[in-house]
């Protein structure tokens, strides 16, 4: 259970370094209204990831339960998923969460609809826990709901704390790496190479679930 913890932890920040909807909206609020209105924002953010995380442990629950050669396809679709966003940090002409679009300024309770919105809408955080959590869970330890909340509590914490520190410093940083675009290239291929040898390392796992009574 260790190495799963430690497994999704470094998934984990190699997908939250990877710009996506979340970042970009939490990045462009920072910079246009302040660090306050993006720590509210991240709240609504972190509402969203725990819904979808509580509804994804109790259908895995399910799944392991009754259907456990799915296990096999969640870990196939975890890793084509985990190749997929490898590319997307990799490839050329991707866009920057670091160029932040102008936004209207908004009150606290605008603001953490919004980012609850920005997360509940994003069909790719469903994607991440249902293709996610199932390459870290040993099903013949038995307990499959609590070993996904746990795993997926630390996915969340790892989640909230990278993109804490993004809102505290986003407007610093993002002028910081116009000015040496180098790092930012750096930081995508250092996220692609992470994401992508872990999807290589589930695609090839031959284990098999075993639910224990």
């Amino acid at each position: 259970m260790t190495a799963g913890l430690i497994g999704i932890a470094l998934v984990s920040l190699g997908m939250v370094l990877t710009p996506g909807p979340n970042m970009i909206y939490l990045i462009s609020r920072s910079v246009t209204q302040g660090r306050r209105s993006g720590l509210i924002s991240l709240t609504g953010v972190f509402l969203g990831f725990t819904a979808y995380l509580t509804a994804t442990c109790l259908g895995l629950t399910a799944v392991f339960a009754y259907v456990p050669a799915a296990y096999t396809g969640l870990k196939l679709a975890g890793a084509a998923y985990l190749l997929w966003l490898a590319w997307n940090a990799v490839k050329p002409g991707g866009m920057s969460a670091l160029q932040p679009q102008e936004l209207p300024v908004e009150g606290p309770g605008k603001l953490f609809s919004m980012g609850l919105l920005t997360c509940l809408l994003n069909p790719k955080i469903a994607i991440l826990y249902l293709s996610l959590l199932p390459q870290f869970i040993d099903p013949s330890m038995g307990h499959v709901l609590l070993q996904s909340l746990a795993l997926g509590s630390v996915q969340i914490a790892v989640g909230t704390l990278v993109n804490a520190l993004i809102v505290l410093t986003a407007g610093s940083l993002a002028a910081f790496l116009v000015r040496r675009p180098a790092w930012l290239r750096v930081q995508r291929y250092v996220t692609g190479t992470v994401l992508g040898s872990f999807a290589v390392i589930m695609a090839t796992d031959r284990s098999k679930a075993v639910v224990t009574p």
